[in-house]
C-alpha cells in the first residue's frame, strides 16, 4: 500500500486533509527520530571503555562524538531541501536505510580511526532522517492545536532521547561488548522502515529548489577545520601554527560558505530567513542550550565512571533523572507557551541549563552523586522548557511549504550546538586537565610514550596508575582524578557562561507571542508566511 504524496504549492493556502491515522504515523516518525537521537548521547558511557580498550586519547574520543554530529549538521539543511524536492518519504526512508547499514559496520570498527569514519557515515543517515521527520509532521498535522501537541511530543522525544542514551548504553555494556551500542540501532530502524512504507505520507514541494552540494562542503569542512582546531589545541598547543592556522582556515571556509549562500541562487541555508528574529533568536537560543546539554553530558559521563567509579550501567542509571524530566516537562511546555507566552517558557528553560551548570562547576573530587542529582534535574527541566517553544517559534515562522527548510535549520542548530559543546568544553577540560598534570609529570621523568598515554585522558592516566600500583600508582591516580575534575568544573562555568548568554538573548530579543498573518515589530515579512497563516 503506498501513501499518496501531498503536494504543498508555495503560492496558496495549503489545503491538506486530515490524516487519519496521523498519530500512528507521528509513533513511526519519533520511533526514528528517537533512534538518531540516543546515538548523540549513547556513546558517551561507552567513552572511558574505548578508552582503555582501544587507547583512545581524549581528542579521539571528542572526534567519535563529534563525526557524527558535524556531518550530521552540515548536511541537514541538503537533505531538507531535498527531502522537499523529491519527496520527504523518499529521503526519510533512505536515510533509515544507511544509518542501519552504517551502524552495522560502526559496531566492529577495530580502532579509534575506524569508528571515527564510520559515525561521520552514519551522521549522512540521520541528516536525511531528522528534518524530515518534521517536515512530514507538520504536512500530517493541519490543524494548529493538534501539530502544537505533535510538535511538544516530536521535541520531547528529541530530548528524551538525547537524556535516555547514557542509560540505554550502560544496560548494553553491562551485557554486552562496547559495539552493542551501535548495533541495537539496526532492528530498531527496520521497525521504523516497516512503518514508513504502510503509513507515513509522503509529501513535497513543487517549487522547491534544487540542492546546494557546493554549500553543504563549504559548511562541513569550515565546522571541521575549526573543531580540528579546538579540540587538538591541548595536544598541539593554543598557540601552535597547526592549531591557529586550522582555526584561521575554518572561519575563512565559513565566510565562503555565508558568501556562497548570498549569492546562491538555491542556497543550503536561506539566509533572509534570520531577518525574522522569531526565527533567528529561537535558532541561536536552541543551540546554546545543546551546547550546554550535551557539552555536560559529555563530561559527566566520564565523571560518574572514572571519578566515582560507577559502572557503565551504573553510571548510565545515574543520568536517568535527566531523561525523566524532559518527559514529563517538554509536553507541558507548549501549555505554558500558550498561557504566558514563547519569551518567559524558553528563557526560564535556558536559566535552568545555566543553573545546573553552575553547580556542576562546584564539584570536587570528593564529591557524590547526590550532590550532584540537583544538577542533573535542572538540566532536564530547563532541556524540557526549550526544545518545543524554541521548535514552535522556528516553524511558526515559516510557510507551510517550506517547512523542509525550517527543520532542517533547526536540527543543524542543534547539532551545531551539540558539536561545539563536545569540542569546546571537552577541550576545555583537556587544557586544564594536562596543565596540572604536567609538574608531576615532568618532576618524576616519565618517558615518553607512558607521558603521552597518561596526558591523553584520565582513562590512560588510571591505567597507567593500576599497573604501576602501589603508593606511586595511588599518587598518580589521584593527582589525575583532581586534574580531571578541576578542568571539569572550568569547563562548565564556560558552559554556564554561553547558555546564560543565550537566555539574555532571549530575554532582550524574541518576541513574546506570534501574530497569524504578521511578522513582529522591526522583523521583515517572509515570503509566503500570509498564506501559511
Amino acid at each position: 500500500m503506498t501513501r499518496p504524496v501531498v503536494e504543498a504549492p508555495t503560492s496558496s493556502p495549503v489545503q491538506a486533509r486530515a490524516v487519519p491515522h496521523r498519530w500512528w504515523v507521528l509513533a513511526v516518525l519519533c520511533t526514528s527520530l528517537l533512534i538518531v537521537s540516543v546515538d548523540t548521547t549513547i556513546l558517551n558511557v561507552a567513552l572511558p571503555v574505548m578508552a582503555r580498550t582501544m587507547h583512545a586519547s581524549t581528542s579521539q574520543l571528542q572526534w567519535i562524538s563529534d563525526a557524527y554530529a558535524i556531518v550530521l549538521a552540515g548536511l541537514l539543511l541538503v537533505m531538507g531541501s531535498l527531502g522537499d524536492r523529491v519527496g520527504r518519504k523518499k529521503v526519510y526512508m533512505a536515510g533509515l536505510a544507511a544509518f542501519a547499514t552504517f551502524s552495522a559496520l560502526a559496531a566492529w570498527s577495530g580502532s579509534p580511526d575506524r569508528l571515527i569514519a564510520t559515525r561521520a557515515l552514519m551522521g549522512v543517515g540521520a541528516a536525511a532522517i531528522m528534518p524530515c521527520t518534521l517536515s512530514l509532521l507538520i504536512n500530517v498535522f493541519t490543524e494548529p492545536d493538534e501539530r502544537g501537541r505533535a510538535i511538544g511530543i516530536w521535541s520531547g522525544t528529541t530530548g528524551l532521547g538525547v537524556a535516555v542514551g547514557p542509560l540505554a548504553g550502560g544496560w548494553l555494556l553491562n551485557h554486552f561488548w562496547w559495539g552493542s551500542v551501535f548495533l541495537i540501532n539496526v532492528p530498531i530502524v527496520v521497525v521504523a522502515l516497516l512503518g514508513a512504507r504502510f503509513l507515513v505520507p509522503d509529501s513535497r514541494d513543487v517549487s522547491a529548489k534544487a540542492p546546494d552540494p557546493v554549500g553543504a562542503g563549504l559548511s562541513v569542512a569550515g565546522m571541521s577545520l575549526v573543531l580540528w582546531g579546538v579540540i587538538e589545541a591541548p595536544s598541539w598547543g593554543w598557540r601552535s601554527s597547526g592549531v591557529l592556522g586550522s582555526i584561521a582556515a575554518g572561519l575563512f571556509t565559513l565566510g565562503c560558505f555565508l558568501g556562497w549562500e548570498h549569492h546562491s541562487s538555491h542556497p543550503m541555508l536561506e539566509l533572509s530567513l534570520f531577518s525574522a528574529r522569531r526565527f533567528s533568536v529561537a535558532v541561536a537560543a536552541m543551540g546554546a542550550v545543546l551546547f550546554g546539554l550535551m557539552g555536560s553530558l559529555f563530561l559527566l559521563t566520564q565523571y560518574l565512571q572514572f571519578s566515582l567509579a560507577y559502572s557503565p550501567f551504573a553510571a548510565g542509571l545515574r543520568t536517568a533523572p535527566i531523561a525523566g524530566v524532559v518527559l514529563v516537562v517538554a509536553p507541558m511546555s507548549m501549555v505554558l507557551v500558550r498561557l504566558v507566552g514563547t519569551k518567559p517558557v524558553l528563557g526560564a528553560g535556558m536559566a535552568c541549563v545555566a543553573l545546573g551548570m553552575v553547580l556542576l562547576w562546584r564539584t570536587t573530587v570528593h564529591g557524590t552523586y547526590a550532590e550532584a542529582l540537583p544538577a542533573f534535574l535542572l538540566l532536564g527541566v530547563g532541556a524540557g522548557l526549550s526544545m518545543a517553544p524554541s521548535t514552535d517559534s522556528v516553524m511558526g515562522t515559516l510557510p507551510l511549504p517550506r517547512a523542509g527548510v525550517g527543520s532542517a535549520t533547526n536540527g543543524a542548530s542543534l547539532q551545531l550546538g551539540a558539536a561545539l559543546g563536545i569540542g569546546v568544553l571537552g577541550s576545555i577540560l583537556n587544557t586544564r586537565y594536562q596543565h596540572r598534570l604536567a609538574p608531576l609529570l615532568r618532576a618524576a621523568r616519565v618517558p615518553g610514550p607512558v607521558n603521552r598515554l597518561i596526558s591523553g585522558s584520565l582513562g590512560g592516566a588510571l591505567t597507567v596508575a593500576h599497573r604501576v600500583g602501589g603508593g606511586l600508582g595511588a599518587t598518580l591516580s589521584a593527582a589525575a582524578r583532581a586534574a580531571f575534575v578541576s578542568g571539569m568544573d572550568l569547563a562548565m562555568m564556560a558552559g554556564a557562561v554561553v547558555v546564560a548568554s543565550g537566555a539574555v538573548l532571549v530575554v532582550l530579543a524574541l518576541p513574546n507571542r506570534a501574530r497569524p498573518g504578521v511578522t513582529e515589530k522591526n522583523d521583515r515579512r517572509l515570503p509566503g508566511r500570509d498564506a501559511a497563516a
